[in-house]
């Protein structure tokens, strides 16, 4: 069995020891007729089931990753001009190529927390780490290359300080957990100063890739007159510097090699037979439900009782 709290689990346990004190003390020493305890202990262990649901509890099944729910995954993705340049995958744009990646790694990752960087002419924090894949869907649909208009030269390096900032931050709430980081781009530096070195401690990232996208020949990019080409062995320096696998990305890979090659320390051995994780906080919340279903039915009912007599 996993665990993927909503809220950290320390902030759980406490709410749980504090709804358990006051029913207690409620039910020991509160002047409440006899039916009132009843009440007060049934509508404490409901509160207790509801804060045992937000731990999140599941079994893992075939394919599911059980060590997911113990991972931070940050995710920095290009989003400069040349990331609409059309060589992915045939005539698909570099950015869409990044997208599905994106997609296919908070699939195969559920349960994890994640955090969304973009990077052009400046870094951007899009998703604070959160485990709402819905959240992080949204994000991604909606990026774009940055208008050509906007485009002041961008490095490829740009989002190293907000990386090192995150991962501290998320070492200082939860020290020990791992991390892991995807970057995705074409390696183009369109800066006048050549790339700044990463200033992140690679020795705190415990796996994940540098992703690359388009081709050597180049692919005319949208609203410009112009052509951009994947510069590999830039991507490749990224890579090294994170201590990171360097893999290039066409539209006909999948991606749970990709996961197997990021970091086997971390990942291997944590697939086991079933479709996915299987939640189970739902049987803590209906057991919730059924605790208090008595309680607006004997409203119901006292409402009944206080009709007025039908006059002939």
């Amino acid at each position: 069995m996993t665990f993927a709290p909503i809220v950290p689990w320390p902030y759980l346990a406490a709410a749980v020891l504090l709804v358990l004190a006051f029913g207690t003390w409620l039910t020991l020493y509160g002047k409440q007729p006899k039916q009132e305890v009843r009440s007060t202990i049934t509508r404490t262990a409901a509160v207790v089931l509801l804060l045992l649901a937000a731990l999140r509890p599941g079994w893992a099944g075939a394919g599911g990753t059980t060590a997911a729910a113990d991972l931070d995954v940050f995710i920095l993705v290009d989003t400069s001009t040349s990331m609409s340049a059309e060589d992915y995958h045939g005539s698909e744009t570099r950015l869409a190529g990044a997208k599905q990646d994106v997609a296919s790694i908070a699939k195969e990752l559920a349960g994890a927390r994640f955090c969304l960087i973009t990077f052009d002419n400046q870094a951007t924090v899009r998703m604070p780490l959160s485990r709402d894949t819905t959240a992080l869907q949204t994000a991604m649909a909606t990026l774009q290359p940055q208008a050509p208009r906007f485009a002041a030269g961008s490095s490829i390096t740009s989002a190293g300080r907000l990386l090192k900032d995150r991962l501290a931050a998320a070492q200082m709430q939860q020290p020990g957990r791992p991390a892991l980081v995807f970057y995705a781009g074409d390696g183009e530096n369109t800066s006048a100063t050549p790339p700044e070195r990463l200033p992140v401690d690679a020795t705190g990232i415990n796996g994940g890739a540098v992703l690359g996208y388009g081709t050597a020949q180049g692919g005319r990019m949208k609203d410009v007159d112009g052509v951009s080409r994947l510069d590999e062995g830039a991507l490749r320096n990224i890579a090294a510097q994170l201590n990171l696998p360097y893999a290039h990305r066409s539209g006909d890979e999948g991606t749970a090699e990709l996961l197997t090659k990021a970091e086997p320390g971390v990942l291997a051995g944590t697939t086991v037979g079933g479709p996915g994780r299987a939640e189970l906080y739902w049987l803590m919340a209906f057991g919730a439900f059924l605790l208090l279903l008595h309680e607006p039915m004997r409203h119901a009912v006292s409402l009944r009782s206080l009709r007025p007599g039908r006059t002939q």
